[in-house]
This record gives C-alpha cells, structure tokens and sequence, in this order.
C-alpha cells in the first residue's frame, strides 16, 4: 500500500511540475554580414497564462532575461533578452516558463530613478524620497519643480536622459567619460568632487526646444506644447535589468488621451520612442526633430535620417560647467514623415502623422568626452548612417 501511496505522489508531482513550467524554442537570425550584440528579443506571454519567472539558455548555457508588466496590472505580458549574433549566423535559445516563484536577479544594465526632493538633503546627489509614478493636475502651476531633476530619468551604459515633468516633456542629456551606469551616484547634479573622478555630467542646454526628440503638436506653422491637458503623469513601469521602460500620459490634451513611451535596452545608446493614443488621429499632425545645437553642422538624408554636431553651454552657470560638444540624431520611418522642415534657430523639425493610434521612432546621441564613442561630425555622421542600415535590417525572431 505504501508503494502505490508513494507511486501515486510522485505522479502527482510530475504532473504539477509538467504543467507549472512551459517551453519555447526560439530561433534567432542575423540577416547582415555583421556582427550585432545585444539585440533585444521579445516575446509576448498573452498566450502562456500566469508566468511568475523564467529561465533563458543558448547551447546550455544560462543567459539574463527579464519579465515586465506593461499595463501595471500584476501579470506579466513580455519576456525580453538580447542576443549576440555573428554576420549571417541563427541561434537558437530555450526559454522555459514557470507558474512559481520570482523573475530571476540578473547584474543591472539600466537605471531608472524618479524622485520628490527631500529638504532634509543637502547634497543635490543624495536625494532619497523615492517615487515610481506621479500626476500633476493641469492647473498645477509649476510642475517642473515637483521632481528632483525635474523629471524622471533613466540611462544604459551609453547614456543617460531626464525628461522634464512640464509642457515641454523635453529630453535633456547626460554626457559620459566612461561607459558605465552613473545615474544613481550623481542624480543628474555630479558634484566637483565626482566630476574630479571622472563622471559625466548635463552636456545640453535644451530652453524650449525639441531637445533630443520631444514629441509635440503642430498648429501648420510650428511645433506646439502639451498643453493644456487634464492632467500629465510620469511613470516608470520597468527597471531593468536589461531594459527600462518609462512612460509619459497626457490626459485631456487636444481632446485626446497620449501615451509616451521610452524604452532604454542595455548595450544601446540609442532609445526606442513609442507613442500610443486612446483613438486613431490620422485627423492630426503632430512634430519632433532635435534641437539646433548652437552653429551645428547638420546632416539629413531626406528618408526619415536627421542629425547634427554642435557645441554650447549646456548650463548659465559657466563657473561650474564648460561649452559641450554633442551629435544627435533621430531616425522617423517615413511612413509617418508628413514633410521634413527647414531648420530655424531653434529646431531641425519634422512634422508628422499616423492613421492609426500609434506611431514610433528613434533618438540617439553622443557626447564629445565619451573616451569610447565619437569626436567629430564626420565620425558621427557616418556612424548613423550605418545606424539606419542595421535598422532597416532587423534580426529576425521566431517561435
């Protein structure tokens, strides 16, 4: 009788753990003759019910992964993780579902940080009142100090970007010497004693400007703030570790409702800009560009490519900061370019559209003191040429 107690148990066992766990062979292609690292891989989970963590294998070897919840509502809906492909080559990865237990913890690629100041606090780098998502009415009559930094912030090893919590939800920049992760040490405000040891710091004076790919209005003359609106949210919905995701809602603006969404993947230094609305607006024009960095040099290649290389103070305060050098750039599928407009003083400008109710694009930047990345135009130019073309030439993922 025991024997058949204990055969009993172990086939109930087997089957809970058969169904707690579920298997997905992915195959991923490299269609260039290049060499891409840290291509992001992602996989839906609407289809495999409750996923509490995950495992990720390549020729058995364990590799970092990660699970979000995109819509905040305790469930998981995405697993992503990145993959280092040779030219031409297809891998193939396992990725194995659980119903138990906890996202496994992975070394953080990315940062992500909001934060209300404490008055305790006087270093600027030290602030600890720790937020994750906050609205501001539309009446509120000076939201951009609200944030310590003004704005969320969020940065891979590449980079580092606060967006500013007001009408402009501008993308200003921080410039690094080395690459690494700095956000948490310096909070956008590097003190001399870490600039002595060898931090980055603001490299962008962005006034009321695109900055780095700001998503504005159109009123048919030039681009228009988000505002008035009902209400505006920041939020972050993922901190890593490989990658994070924060977000933008707008409610009430131009009789619709907007989501921003920045996603940040480690290894990269460019960011994927998703705009969501609450109905499709092909009624609507919208625009984005980048600032016209004082007497850049610009660069377009009329197909949704826009750049520029440029230097000035990044601050008022020449005491404490010098003239940055700094390359933008924003890459629009033209399937949204509505026209692509004369630069002014301001902004290297697009104006653009979808009939549906999204439309997305991407940002991209480097700072001069970068040890690791680029110093003239020429350079910089060329690099985001190439940029394009590994965009326009996806790896290619199937499961």
């Amino acid at each position: 009788m025991k024997r058949i107690v204990c055969a009993f148990a172990l086939l109930a066992l087997f089957i809970s753990e058969a169904s707690a766990q579920k298997v997905i062979n992915v195959s991923v292609s490299n269609p260039a003759k290049i060499d891409r690292m840290d291509q992001p891989v992602v996989i839906s989970l609407k289809d495999y019910g409750v996923v509490c963590s995950a495992l990720v294998t390549t020729d058995g070897n364990e590799i970092p992964c990660q699970l979000d919840d995109l819509d905040q509502d305790d469930t998981f809906d995405e697993l992503c993780f990145l993959a280092d492909l040779k030219g031409k080559e297809t891998k193939q990865y396992q990725v194995t579902l659980y119903q138990e237990g906890e996202p496994r913890p992975y070394p953080a690629r990315v940062f992500a940080e909001m934060l209300v100041r404490n008055d305790k606090v006087k270093e600027k780098n030290r602030h600890n009142n720790f937020i994750e998502s906050i609205t501001a009415r539309g009446d509120c009559a000076n939201s951009y100090n609200i944030q310590h930094h003004h704005g969320v912030d969020f940065e891979s090893e590449y980079n580092g970007i606060r967006i500013y919590f007001d009408k402009r939800q501008t993308l200003d920049l921080y410039g690094k010497f080395q690459k690494r992760l700095e956000l948490q040490e310096t909070q956008f405000y590097t003190s001399k004693e870490q600039k002595a040891e060898g931090y980055g710091d603001d490299v962008l004076w962005v006034g009321n400007t695109f900055g780095l790919g700001a998503f504005r209005g159109w009123n048919g003359k030039e681009p228009t703030m988000i505002d008035p609106v009902r209400s505006r949210t920041q939020r972050i919905i993922s901190y890593g570790p490989l990658r994070t995701i924060v977000e933008l809602y707008d409610r009430g603006w131009q009789k619709l409702n907007m989501t921003v969404r920045y996603t940040q993947y480690a290894g990269h230094r460019d960011t994927d800009v998703d705009v969501f609305f609450n109905k499709p607006v092909g009624d609507y024009l919208f625009s984005t560009g980048i600032i016209n960095v004082k007497e850049s040099e610009e660069f377009s290649d009329h197909q949704g490519l826009r750049a520029c290389w440029g230097t000035d103070w990044p601050s008022s305060d020449h005491e404490n900061f010098k003239p940055e050098t700094v390359g933008l750039g924003i890459y629009i599928p033209q399937a949204y370019i509505k026209s692509e407009e004369p630069a002014n003083k301001d902004n290297y400008a697009f104006v653009v559209g979808t009939n549906s109710n999204h439309l997305s694009y991407k940002v991209i930047y480097c700072s001069a003191n970068e040890t690791f990345g680029y110093h003239s135009a020429k350079e910089w130019f060329s690099f985001l040429t190439e940029w394009k073309k590994a965009l326009e030439q996806p790896i290619k993922v199937s499961y």
